[in-house]
């Protein structure tokens, strides 16, 4: 199959890449601890499945532009409430020396 597969894309693939890609999947799934895709995949060492722990680039520029973002809000400057009912928006503005 893989040899009809890579024939018709051009493509290499091989069920170690498959392997790879499904033991990325489950290091990412909360609901699997680290131990439990060691055990999946049979590795003897926590640290041979450690290695799926590496963020995709996409990921990381994900993250670093939700951050970015993050950091940008909490700079804005705030907007003032509007005054309550009652008051003269115009003498709010000139008590609190802002512009409309």
């Amino acid at each position: 199959m893989f040899e009809r597969v890579n024939a018709t894309f051009g493509a290499d693939w091989t069920l170690h890449d498959l392997r790879h890609s499904a033991a990325a999947r489950m290091v990412r799934d909360p609901a699997l601890t680290l131990t439990d895709v060691q055990w999946v995949l049979g590795h003897a060492h926590l640290t041979t499945t450690e290695i799926y722990l590496a963020p995709r680039q996409d990921e990381v520029v994900a993250e670093v532009l939700a951050y970015h973002a993050r950091r940008a809000d909490q700079h804005a400057e705030p907007v003032p409430p509007p005054p309550a009912p009652g008051y003269d928006p115009e003498a709010m503005d000139g008590l609190f020396e802002r512009s409309s």
